[in-house]
């Protein structure tokens, strides 16, 4: 194991370093129970006893959970709407630890939630309540003025896009223009739509399906992920593409035709992925630090919940 790739140094750097992340938030609630089959013949839904309920924030709201859990200096931005998932957002955005965040509030968007009904370890229904509108042009530009003075403080951001409208309309190619003015690095974490709102990110993460349905390319195997990858990067002036799944593990692909894939070669380059641990955009705030970022392409174990 070299220096360089040692897990204990990797998660120093992250530590040591701080992260902007700005995206759509989400309120998770998940409710356990057992299903209650219909008791009457014209009864047709059958009915989950309710036996407990978590609620948590999902969206970038998870980017953030792992940082903190990492221990990096972590800032959040973000945008809900004036009502009870926005609040109980903000509740629960005040218990992470070693975070500064910066929660805006437009009256008439209604926060993005998103609920799971759970019997016997099987998800029976899911029902989400979201308007996915643009943000308003005052919010907007409160939301850019914080990205532009905040970024200047911070070594990396990850733009965390989940359809839900805070990123649209320009706002992450101005947040990825923010970021390079100030010499920081920008990570996308796509969430779908066309993947020129994020052009001159350093890196973007994507699953083989998202990879290609944005380019309309084949991929099937790593040899067409790569290529589908490597004309995503000519189109966006990207620097890297990160995809997962590809085969058993993760692809790296850099702009200029650099393709690393799992396993990686040298010895300790697992350790170090295992020790990060965390979802795809910290992985790739993680890499960008790195020396070698073949340490991407090794895939870790999920995070628990």
């Amino acid at each position: 194991m070299t220096e360089s790739s040692d897990p204990v140094l990797v998660l120093g750097r992250l530590k040591s370093s701080r992260v902007l992340c700005i995206g759509d938030v989400v309120l998770e609630h998940s409710a356990y129970g057992s299903l209650l089959a219909p008791v009457l013949p014209d009864e047709a839904d059958s009915v989950l006893i309710v036996e407990r309920e978590a609620r948590r924030v999902g969206g970038a709201g998870r980017v953030l959970r792992d940082l903190a859990a990492l221990g990096a200096a972590a800032t959040f931005i973000s945008v809900v709407g004036n009502d009870d998932a926005g609040r109980e957002i903000e509740r629960l955005l005040a218990q992470e630890t070693g975070t500064e965040i910066h929660l805006l509030v437009q009256p008439d968007r209604v926060t993005a939630t998103s609920s799971r009904f759970i019997a016997g370890g099987r998800r029976v229904l899911r029902a989400d309540r979201e308007n996915a509108i643009p943000l308003g042009p005052y919010i907007r530009e409160d939301l850019l003025r914080l990205a532009r003075e905040l970024v200047t403080t911070h070594g990396a951001v990850v733009i965390s896009d989940h359809g839900k409208g805070v990123l649209t309309e320009g706002v992450a190619l101005e947040v990825i223009k923010a970021a390079q003015e100030a010499g920081a690095r920008a990570v996308v974490d796509a969430g779908g739509g066309d993947p020129i709102r994020y052009r001159g990110a350093d890196l973007l993460t994507a699953t083989a399906d998202e990879l290609g349905h944005v380019t309309g390319m084949p991929v099937a195997d790593e040899e067409a992920i790569a290529a589908a990858a490597g004309a995503l990067i000519d189109r966006c002036a990207l620097g890297a593409v990160l995809v997962s799944p590809a085969g058993d593990g993760s692809l790296l692909v850099e702009e200029g035709g650099g393709v690393y894939a799992a396993p990686a070669a040298e010895e300790g380059v697992a350790i170090a992925a295992a020790a990060l641990g965390a979802g795809m955009p910290v992985r790739a705030v993680l890499g960008l630090a790195m020396p070698d970022r073949r340490l991407l392409a090794t895939p870790p174990p999920a995070m628990p919940d």
